[in-house]
């Protein structure tokens, strides 16, 4: 007789296993974080042992994420952080680095991205600043702070959050232009920081689950039938990516691009099904 059996349930994306703690005494800082990719990525950290300092432009959206990592028996303080103010930045660092003795890692996930208009040449000055301010300066400015604490840890790392719009068009110009920008900087910070001990890489996701597509459902189910494992990512996905990056698993790999986005920009999904058709 055969014995009997019973299907083992997948675990779900990005989830951390059990008893991995590969940050166990580590400082962390990670902007935007009071939602989508940055809060599940303070989840992530936190689940793995790290002390985490959740900032968002929105103190109480922070301090909500970092109320439920306390709740889940994590360790984690909140603070508000505008990070296209060089002051609230170093303010943050600083604050980080009292909490918690260190400062390990920097996850720079803030970001802006504003409609583009109808026509490039009615695009406004404004609004092309603030989308590479916040996004491509933002990064900057938290790295600058950063890497001197992080220097000093003997184990640091920088990861930030890009997108396939940096590598790809998907609309989108000046947030693009942001995201193309968080490349370079991944490779040339990550020559000036290697001899000092600290890492930097870059996360691509495509696209993901998160408040910016809320009330899109629609719009989502069309966008899913253009990626290979045929789904969009989830916040968790892209977290479970940032984790490994940032941790001694990754303690070889620096410059890099890591694209997390179920395929997308590997195989044209749209040109494969248009040749099917009959």
């Amino acid at each position: 007789m055969t014995p009997e059996t019973s299907a083992v349930p997948a675990p779900a994306p990005g989830s951390a296993p059990a008893a991995l703690a590969r940050f166990d005494g580590y400082g962390v800082l990670i902007t935007g974080a009071g939602q989508g990719i940055g809060a599940a990525t303070a989840r992530r950290l936190a689940a793995e042992c790290a002390r985490v300092l959740v900032t968002d432009l929105d103190g109480d959206r922070a301090e909500r994420v970092a109320a439920q990592i306390r709740q889940s028996g994590g360790a984690a303080d909140a603070l508000a952080c505008d990070v296209a103010d060089r002051a609230a930045v170093e303010a943050a660092v600083e604050h980080a680095v009292a909490r918690f003795g260190t400062l390990d890692v920097l996850v720079n996930n803030a970001y802006a991205c504003a409609p583009d208009a109808p026509l490039f040449e009615d695009e406004s000055d404004e609004v092309w600043q603030r989308d590479l301010d916040i996004t491509l300066g933002g990064a900057y400015r938290c790295a600058r702070a950063a890497l001197p604490h992080l220097a000093e840890s003997g184990r640091g790392a920088i990861v930030s959050i890009g997108s396939v719009n940096g590598v790809q068009d998907f609309g989108n110009h000046a947030y693009s232009a942001a995201k193309a920008g968080l490349g370079s900087l991944t490779r040339t910070l990550a020559g000036h920081a290697g001899p000092r001990g600290v890492r930097v890489n870059l996360v691509t996701p495509g696209t993901v689950r998160t408040d910016a597509w809320a009330g899109r459902d629609a719009e989502l189910a069309l966008v899913r039938d253009l990626y290979p494992l045929g789904r969009v990512g989830e916040p968790e996905d892209i977290a479970a990516a940032v984790a490994f990056l940032a941790s001694p698993d990754a303690a070889w790999i620096t410059g890099t691009t890591l694209c997390v986005d179920g395929g997308l920009t590997a195989v044209n999904t749209g040109f494969r099904q248009a040749l099917a058709q009959p």
